[in-house]
């Protein structure tokens, strides 16, 4: 196998230049833990940012796709798809929705449902509803629509000309959001918790209020939960804890646990207006992804993994709380379960990198937030070491 440094020269010259890497690269995981080219081991809080909830090469995830291999490996969609229906029942089963469709990602998830929102609106109220508003420091995906629906200009610098019909208020705002709905609106897309926004969690009776907003117009309310689904937050849906239900919602990261899919649900309703030809994904719902798809959502639903998200999101924050003490480079310790964001009054970049250096993996977001996303079944001991890590790098500067 090649040296860590090797690996690196191969990736500059072959692979193009849409990441600013960091300069180690991974080759195992297990669990929580990752080891690099060189056998050098580390803690993983990012996960692949929010995707291997159950941390790497799970058991029970990595025999089910094994199993799915040696059996069928890929149908068209054309034909019904018996993984694909299994799991599309357990997801209505434990959701608010009545149908699925199936992709491989966030944004193709959250194309899905501007796509659905506008069809819709079409069918019902003439084609002139199609506005759609979206929040500040949002993040939806890079596709041209999705990248439109971000409500961060950074991402969106040297793609003009954008599509058009979506207009963007601040999040957690809702006398600027009901300033600007009206009967032109289509749908209200909103995260639960902005995550790439600075993992950023809404006052209470936030959603609640959008969801109101949305009946008042006539507007679809789209919950983009591709981060904060999947048991992220401590319960299977973040929009659980407030009680409030949307009419469209997207998934994808955890949903496979590094298996590549999306999924976007919605009510019957609001289902109806997909029919044949409308929409499609050739690899959407493949067995494969629906075999890992499967095993993420019997682990979470009867091995205990939400519970331990819960007990140890409020141990974490409780840790980094005392170590907001102890620096005054910490502004703020903010989030939900195992989805927690550190503010800090300096730029981050060098604290990732000398976490790095230590054997702790986490990112920066909005230059200044550190984003702690790990497997959902960390211990007590993982967040103790994190928190040693994270404590002597501080101290360092």
């Amino acid at each position: 196998m090649k040296t860590t440094n090797e690996l690196i020269a191969d990736s500059n010259t072959y692979i193009m230049g849409t990441y600013a890497r960091l300069p180690i690269a991974l080759v195992r995981g297990e669990g929580a833990r990752v080891w690099d080219a060189d056998g050098k081991e580390y803690l993983d809080f990012l996960a692949g940012i929010a995707v291997c909830a159950l941390g790497h090469a799970h058991p029970q995830v990595s025999e089910s796709i094994c199993a799915q291999a040696r059996t069928l490996m890929h149908v068209s969609n054309i034909y019904h798809i018996e993984p694909q229906i299994r799991l599309s029942a357990l997801l209505v089963e434990n959701s608010f929705a009545d149908k699925v469709f199936f992709c491989n990602s966030g944004a193709e998830a959250n194309e899905a449902a501007i796509k659905l929102a506008r069809k819709y609106a079409h069918e019902h109220t003439g084609e002139e509803r199609y506005r759609i508003i979206t929040m500040r420091n949002s993040f939806h995906g890079r596709t041209l629509a999705t990248l439109t629906a971000t409500g961060q200009e950074r991402f969106q610098k040297g793609f003009n000309p954008l599509p058009t019909g979506f207009e963007y208020v601040p999040f957690d705002d809702l006398t600027s959001l009901e300033r600007v709905a009206a009967k032109d609106v289509c749908a209200v897309m909103v995260e639960a918790i902005q995550g790439e926004g600075g993992v950023r969690v809404p006052r209470k009776g936030y959603l609640e209020g959008v969801r109101k907003i949305c009946d008042d117009t006539g507007a679809l309310m789209i919950l983009d939960e591709v981060q904060t689904g999947m048991g992220r937050t401590g319960n299977l849906f973040a929009y659980e804890h407030s009680g409030v239900t949307p009419d469209i919602m997207t998934l994808a990261k955890a949903l496979g646990n590094g298996f590549p899919v999306g999924a976007m649900l919605a009510t019957d309703e609001v289902a109806t207006s997909f029919t044949p030809g409308s929409h499609a994904s050739t690899f959407g719902g493949n067995p494969l992804a629906m075999a890992a798809g499967l095993a993420v959502m019997d682990t979470l639903l009867h091995r205990g993994v939400l519970d331990n998200c819960r007990k140890m999101g409020a141990y974490f924050r409780e840790q980094l709380e005392s170590l907001k003490g102890n620096h005054a480079i910490i502004r703020e310790v903010r989030g939900r379960g195992l989805m927690i964001g550190v503010e800090l009054s300096i730029e981050g970049a060098d604290i990732v990198k000398r976490c790095m250096e230590a054997g702790l993996l986490l990112n920066c977001t909005c230059g200044n937030v550190l984003r702690f996303v790990p497997p959902l079944i960390i211990t007590r001991k993982d967040v103790d070491r994190a928190v040693a890590i994270l404590d002597g790098v501080m101290r360092d500067l």
